[in-house]
């Protein structure tokens, strides 16, 4: 298991190179100072799901970065540790238990829903504040006094992609195509076509696909003669750039909506088929192209470290850290239970948006809708649904 722990005092830019978070043998040395405070971090640094957890820890070294320049928190540096998980159920354990012999004072991940599950678990044993930036799944924080989302969940999704295609979209007709091997797909997907209902849209057709399926021709025939008004794909970007070919070849001429896991979409599709996703629209937590100062000051920052434009999972990440910071600060404490009381009571003010939490520990926010646009992602509206 990979090993991060460094005390962010350094040129934010000699960290990354990403891999020069890691020292020689997987491991930094331990920093000798302990008047620090720990925050842990179980992100998937290798593995399929590697490229979220790269996004999602670059965006935190940033927040560290800026606060331990500008004085830490209650006079203490932070001091990073960081486990890789793989996006894995039994690595992601391993972590917390690693973590929970360092003492850590809070703990940031895990990054994906089925690892932040298990690890909630244990953590609600535990009473280790915990905040996901990024698992979206219901019900990982259901039920657990310690446990935080920083990011909306996936029913919440599903509401509210059900009132943008009534409302903005402006649909009368409706349809799924949605992952069944996916809790992600079909928490979302079970929301919208709940929320359609409600809304009195016609749902005309819900089908569905594996994890290992790469033809989509039966399915999508199917839509195509129900003649849906919108087509809703919640799934990831490799799949929905599997999807949007076959579904233009099959005459289905709807608009495409789908969930936050299309971010990245345009970067793996061959630009000679961008248009096939022209105008779609997908919810994700922040505009990269927002007029907020903030974001725009983050979004500079993040592409002068690391050469590239930040993702949600970045900029959801960095709250984290900076929600942390708010709530000890409050606490003037580093224990458990006190921090918990300030998150669970915290008014926070972030580039994600401004939210609290509600009895579940879920952010109280909008979403950002994204439009594709001449191969790009621009800022379409803003929607809220009811409460998560």
């Amino acid at each position: 298991m990979k090993k991060t722990k460094k005390l962010m005092t350094l040129a934010f830019a000699s960290i990354f190179a990403f891999a020069g978070c890691q020292a020689k043998n997987g491991e930094n040395k331990k920093s000798e100072n302990s008047d620090t405070i720990k925050i842990g971090a179980i992100i998937p640094q290798t593995g399929p799901v590697s490229n979220y957890g790269n996004s999602s820890e670059k965006g935190a070294l940033l927040a560290v970065d800026e606060i331990n320049k500008n004085g830490g928190i209650n006079g203490k540096k932070i001091e990073w540790i960081s486990y890789d998980d793989k996006g894995e159920i039994t690595d992601s354990t391993t972590a917390y238990n690693k973590l929970k012999g360092e003492k850590v004072t809070a703990i940031v991940g895990p990054i994906t829903s089925k690892p932040a599950l298990a690890v909630s678990e244990i953590a609600k044993k535990d009473g280790i504040a915990m905040i996901t930036p990024t698992g979206t799944q219901g019900n990982i924080t259901e039920g657990k006094d310690n446990v935080f989302r920083t990011c909306f969940t996936d029913p919440y999704q599903g509401k509210l992609l059900a009132k943008f295609a009534a409302e903005n979209q402006k649909a009368k007709k409706v349809a799924i195509l949605r992952n069944t091997s996916s809790d992600y797909s079909n928490g979302i997907a079970d929301e919208f076509k709940k929320e359609v209902e409600k809304l009195k849209l016609d749902l005309v057709a819900d089908e569905s696909y594996g994890d290992n399926d790469n033809d989509f021709k039966a399915q999508l025939t199917k839509i195509a003669k129900a003649k849906p008004d919108v087509l809703l794909v919640p799934d990831y970007y490799e799949k929905v750039a599997l999807i949007a070919p076959q579904a233009r070849d099959a005459g289905i001429d709807a608009k495409f909506i789908g969930s936050d896991g299309w971010d990245g979409v345009v970067n793996v599709m061959d630009k000679s088929q961008l248009g096939l996703v022209e105008g779609s629209c997908f919810s994700n937590h922040f505009a990269l192209d927002s007029d907020d100062q903030r974001v725009k000051d983050f979004v500079k920052k993040y592409k002068e470290e690391n050469k590239e434009d930040p993702s949600a999972f970045s900029a959801l990440s960095y709250d984290t850290i900076y929600l942390l910071k708010q709530a000890i600060e409050q606490a003037k404490s580093e224990e458990s239970d006190k921090i918990i009381e300030k998150i669970k009571a915290i008014e926070f003010d972030g580039i994600t948006g401004k939210f609290k939490f509600n009895e579940n520990h879920n952010p109280i926010k909008s979403a950002s809708m994204m439009e594709i646009k001449d191969g790009t992602y621009k800022f379409n509206s803003t929607v809220t649904a009811d409460e998560n």
